[in-house]
């Protein structure tokens, strides 16, 4: 009779073993076997990261495996496995791998098919056809879209994390509870001390050291000491946490009216201001979206402010960039003034902490929550909905989609809903950020995701003219090294455009995108069908770099440029200077956030810089989707020129006083997981 040894490899997520029945069937093309009990309740196999083996006789030939079943049954109590893979060896000595990567859950079976990837057209029998069809459907049913707020992107349908289907979960939820979270951050950096002071003000500048955690040659300890400087107030614009907004200005805009009696001094090459526009050196950062926003009013006792201002920037003769004028209103008029470098220095001062208050908001709720989070759950609800696991795009992108719905969940959960932590201590929460989003979702366009693109598309592109925007060049690397990537994939299971157009799970993926991540709104230029194959590198590459690198660069220098409170002031307890002349160091420190907002702001930009325990860096793939050598080879290239723009980035940072590495590979997590 025909033997098999069977293989089976458990996950380190699961703690013990399971305690179940746990029953394998084969199913191969001349029929199916009896079903198999591999293992009974108290055997000790199934242990956590154990791999265990079995040999499975069957009566007759089964022909080339087409199926394998696992079911676990119940014995004394429900306790779920995470099963990584099974391998069989047939009895002509042939291996056939099964990857899983899935928890079985209750009294539930799992049915897998072998890891070599295929389209739709490659399946053949009806039995590899209805498996495929009925994994959409049971996906389909668990990952059903919803409304969060009208006009957001739509997100999972499930009220809380427990809610979701166990495969997306966290395997430790108290690892992602923000409440715990944010109070640990507190009590590691020693300012829950100053929490009964909730709403007294600090006595001066030096009073926030008090609060400020030193950690020798860090970033955030340098902006602490220069954070007053125009050089270092420009320099955020180029390689903070939002470097996402300057432009280059091409017309001083009629709202912001600048003479050049005003900036005269503050340019460098003899020319007059039109000139310096026309030669590409004068840059504008336009807070406008905030116009009109409701600051927060969840704090009866603190009356809180947002402002929307302009901001105007000058390339120096050392080309770095430096602020020139400040208008901290929409509307020009004399309650609104411009103000200038050579104004009283708390007055110049003052007008660039309103603007770095306003990039703050900016930076959370618009480039941080909507560009990176709430859009990369539309490319993973997507992805489960309409690509089975057999697909090669699935096995392409699953490892980029690793908890971020869970963790997006969760925020709605505790972080960004009413009443939730966001509220605590920023002058956008109750309700502000919901405007913020609903009005960004005009210029979430397909266009702007595509990194060279956008940075084109600002006058950022060149690196003669702009020289340290490291944001841009690392970023422009990294784009490249996955756009290579994704183009070898495609290359190996697409031989044509043609078979491109015939994929209907992936016409079903990108169709799920634009009529429900994006509202099927025309204007935001995302595809309705991708047609050729040099469009769905690039669609690909969207996805995985905003999964990953996009992410990363507006994350994990949270802490390192906003946790100096008077750099980045998540809230403002007096409203905006409307006269010059009158600003004094009192009212810029009774304007800043209370002791215990300043605290809550801290706790939060220090959790939320954290890397997750376990975190998976980019093109690192440990669970193993692929099983074919080309693909193989492929990542191994990916990895190389992954190390090379590591070594580059490490090389250049060598003894700067303020290093960029946000976007260094073995610092980029593969998807949005925190």
């Amino acid at each position: 009779m025909p033997s098999y040894t069977v293989t089976v490899a458990t996950g380190t997520q699961w703690f013990a073993g399971t305690d179940d029945y746990v029953y394998l069937t084969l199913q191969g093309t001349d029929g199916c076997s009896e079903r198999h009990l591999l293992d009974k309740p108290f055997y000790n196999d199934f242990e956590r990261g154990a791999v265990d083996s079995y040999d499975v006789t069957v009566e007759e030939d089964l022909g080339e495996i087409q199926l394998i079943k696992i079911e676990k049954r119940k014995y004394w109590y429900q306790d779920d496995w995470y099963l990584k893979y099974i391998t069989v060896k047939t009895p002509v000595g042939d291996y056939l791998e099964f990857p899983c990567y899935r928890w079985i859950t209750d009294e539930k079976e799992v049915v897998l098919r072998d890891g070599r990837a295929k389209l739709p057209r490659d399946d053949k029998t009806q039995i590899l056809k209805q498996h495929r069809r009925k994994e959409l459907e049971s996906r389909q049913k668990m990952y059903r879209w919803k409304e969060w707020h009208p006009g957001f992107p739509l997100s999972i349908d499930a009220h809380s994390h427990s809610e979701l289907p166990r495969d997306i979960q966290f395997d430790n939820e108290k690892g992602i509870d923000f409440i715990l979270n944010y109070t640990k951050a507190m009590e590691n950096l020693y300012v829950n001390r100053f929490m009964h002071m909730f709403q007294s003000s600090w006595s001066d500048f030096a009073d926030f050291e008090r609060i400020f955690v030193r950690i020798s040659n860090t970033i955030s300890e340098y902006v602490m000491q220069h954070w007053r400087e125009d050089f270092m107030f420009g320099y955020q614009f180029l390689n903070g946490c939002n470097p996402v907004l300057i432009r280059r200005c091409t017309e001083i805009p009629k709202k912001l009216p600048v003479t050049m009696d005003m900036v005269e001094c503050s340019l460098e090459r003899n020319l007059t201001l039109e000139e310096e526009v026309k030669q590409g050196n004068i840059f504008i950062v336009d807070y406008e979206l905030l116009d009109g926003v409701d600051a927060n009013k969840t704090d009866p006792c603190t009356v809180q402010y947002l402002a929307a201002p302009i901001c105007l920037l000058y390339k120096n003769l050392e080309k770095k960039i430096v602020p020139i004028a400040i208008q901290l209103g929409q509307k020009p008029g004399p309650d609104n003034p411009i103000f200038l470098p050579s104004d009283a220095t708390y007055d110049w001062l003052l007008a660039k902490i309103w603007v770095r208050s306003s990039d703050f908001h900016i930076h959370q709720t618009v480039t941080h929550l909507l560009r990176t989070h709430l859009v990369s759950e539309v490319f993973s609800i997507a992805m489960f909905r309409q690509l089975p696991a057999v697909h090669p795009l699935f096995k392409l992108l699953v490892p980029h989609m690793r908890f971020t719905i869970a963790i997006n969940t969760k925020a709605r959960e505790q972080l960004i809903c009413e009443c939730g932590l966001f509220d605590k201590a920023n002058a956008t929460g109750g309700g502000g950020h919901v405007q913020m989003v609903q009005k960004a979702m005009k210029d979430l366009t397909y266009s702007s995701l595509c990194f060279p693109e956008e940075i084109k598309a600002k006058g950022m592109d060149s690196k003669e003219d702009i020289p340290y925007y490291y944001y841009r060049d690392d970023g422009i690397k990294v784009w490249e090294a996955i756009k290579s990537f994704a183009e070898d994939v495609i290359h190996i299971y697409y031989e044509s455009d043609e078979v491109v157009c015939e994929d209907v799970e992936l016409q079903a993926f990108v169709k799920d995108i634009y009529v429900y991540g994006m509202r099927g709104v025309k204007a935001s230029g995302f595809p309705k069908m991708i047609r050729t194959r040099e469009t769905l590198a690039e669609y690909l590459t969207v996805i995985m770099f905003t999964t990953s690198a996009q992410h990363a660069a507006v994350n994990f220098g949270q802490y390192d440029w906003c946790s100096w409170i008077p750099n980045a002031p998540p809230t403002m307890r007096c409203p905006p200077p409307t006269e010059k002349g009158t600003v004094t160091i009192e009212q810029i420190v009774e304007s800043l956030p209370d002791r215990g907002r300043s605290c809550w702001h801290l706790g939060a930009v220090w959790a939320l810089s954290q890397f997750q325990d376990k975190e998976l860096f980019l093109g690192v793939y440990p669970d193993e989707h692929f099983v074919e050598r080309p693909v193989k080879e492929a990542m191994a290239k990916f990895r190389k020129n992954l190390d090379e723009i590591v070594n580059t980035i490490t090389e250049r940072n060598k003894n700067k006083k303020l290093p960029y590495y946000y976007l260094s590979p073995d610092r980029i997590p593969n998807s949005v997981a925190v």
